[in-house]
Formats: C-alpha cells, structure tokens, sequence
C-alpha cells in the first residue's frame, strides 16, 4: 500500500524572541548592520584617496559609509537577478 503524504512547503528558519518569530536571516542582518555602523563610527581619522588622477582628502567614515553603501546596492540587484532564475 501506498500512503499520500502532504509535503509541508519549505518555511525559513525563525528563532522566538520576545514572543515573536524573527528569521535568522533578519537577525544576522541586523547584527551585522549593528556592526559594520560600529566600525565606520571608530575610524573618523582623515585619509587620502586617489581616484584615477585626482587625489582626494575625506574623512575615513565617509569612505567606509559609501563603500557599504555601494555592496549593499549591488548584493540587493545580485540577489534580485538570483531571485528570477
């Protein structure tokens, strides 16, 4: 004899918190966010850049806040390309 099972569709991985089911993903985010704001907000010292020809004298927190910025954009467009295959 064979059984029917009904296979139950695939649900992220939550952990309670609070009384609230948060995702793993969520909470890594999160950390890491948390982390990568305390970095940049350690290094306020000034650094200078060259770009191609000019040279340019910024301070570091700027430079690590449109570097993140700028991995953030493209891990978003990267995984929305992943996402329609």
């Amino acid at each position: 004899m064979s059984q029917h099972t009904h296979k139950q569709p695939h649900r992220p991985a939550t952990v309670t918190v609070k009384g609230r089911d948060m995702r793993l993903r969520t909470i890594g985010f999160l950390l890491i966010a948390a982390l990568a704001i305390w970095f940049i907000a350690a290094n306020t010292g000034s650094v200078t850049i060259r770009l191609w020809v000019p040279t340019v004298t910024l301070p570091l927190w700027i430079v690590l806040t449109v570097t993140l910025l700028v991995g953030a954009v493209l891990g978003f467009f990267l995984a929305r390309r992943r996402a329609r295959r």
